[in-house]
This record gives C-alpha cells, structure tokens and sequence, in this order.
C-alpha cells in the first residue's frame, strides 16, 4: 500500500508575529524581513521537491506557499486557517493579561476551552481532521506521493499532537517560520485509526 508523504510548514514572519500579538482570522501579509528570510531559507535548506502545496488562504500562507515554491500548483483549503482567537485576535498577552478568561484560557487543561467568541482546540482538531482527510483523498486520486501543507504554527502544532504517532503534546512541537515536519499518511492507518506517521523536521540543511 502507498505511502503519501506531506510537508507541513509555517509560514513566514508578519508584523504581528514581530509584535508578539494573537492573530487567527487577522489577514496580515509577511512583512520584507519575512520574506528576506524565507528566501535565506532556501539558500540555507533543502526543500522538498512536491507535486502540490496545499495552503491556508491567508495571505501570509500563500505568500510562503509562492516563495518557497513558486513552480509548483497551489490549492487552497479553508480548513487550514490558523485558530480563530475571538475577542483575544489582534492583542498581545500584555494587554489580555488582566481579563480573567484569558487567563484561564491559557492554564487550559481543557480542549474545549475557547476565547469568547472563538475557536476551542478539539474544533481546531476537528477541521483539521477535515483538510487532511480531503487532502490524502486529492493526493490518491491524483497520484501524488509528496505535497506541502503551509499553515499556521498552531495548526501544526495541534495536527500533528492529535493524529500523530508517536504521540507528542503540541507544545513541545514548536516550528520556525518556513520550518516544519513530514509525516506519512497511509489509507489504511488514517481509515482505521485516524492516525499518521512524523517523520522528523523538514526542511533538511544543504550542509
């Protein structure tokens, strides 16, 4: 049974990244800096050679998408969006520490926890079972035996803790901008066991 290999990367540096600010739904591009270092990035790296990019359609996403590959056909999947923060998107933890819903949302312990008027992690889990289920059923169909998947830090962080084997929790599943992991979805495994494989970081140095 074929393997399909995907690369999960983050995007690039954007104002708010700079700032220290919380933002989902916020559609901030990558600031020059970012963009200057992406393209060290590939100086520095090996990238993977993919048949598809599979992007988040926010625009610091496809931007990376066309940076770090910009020969290769980019889909957008809604679902990749990063965690939507509610009433907490476009602040900084310096101005939320005094709300007391912040605070308890960040202790967690709980999935279903969400900013008021936000996203919990089990429903992030739950669209990002979505796009990656749609994305192996696009990659059978059309043969395609590597793709990229540019997302957000969150988002990978939270894939990769919920379906992923071995298992690792989120937070010690920190990516850098333009970096990320492989892993190896097979039918058989993702169909009974809603599970992958991670393989390591990607991408790997040219030294």
């Amino acid at each position: 049974m074929h393997g399909y290999r995907l690369s999960l990367i983050r995007h690039g540096r954007t104002r708010a990244n700079d700032l220290g600010i919380y933002i989902g739904g916020t559609d901030l591009p990558l600031t020059d800096e970012g963009r200057a270092m992406l393209a060290g990035k590939l100086d520095l790296y090996e990238y993977p050679r993919v048949q598809r990019v599979y992007s988040s359609p926010l625009s610091r996403c496809t931007e990376t998408a066309q940076i770090l590959f910009p020969e290769v056909p980019l889909y957008l999947a809604e679902d990749l969006r990063e965690l939507n923060f509610g009433e907490f998107d476009g602040k900084s933890a310096d101005e939320l520490v005094g709300r007391e819903d912040f605070r308890t949302w960040l202790r967690g312990g709980s999935p279903d926890l969400k900013p008021p008027g936000g996203e919990s992690i089990e429903e992030l889990c739950i669209r990002t079972y979505r796009a990656l289920d749609r994305i192996l059923m696009d990659m059978m169909e059309n043969e395609f035996y590597h793709c990229a998947c540019v997302t957000h830090a969150g988002v990978i962080s939270n894939m990769l803790a919920c379906f992923g084997l071995p298992k690792i929790a989120a937070s010690e599943l920190q990516t850098e901008p333009g970096e990320g992991y492989d892993i190896l979805l097979t039918a058989q495994m993702w169909q009974r066991s809603q599970a992958f494989e991670i393989l390591g970081m990607t991408p790997y140095s040219r030294g």
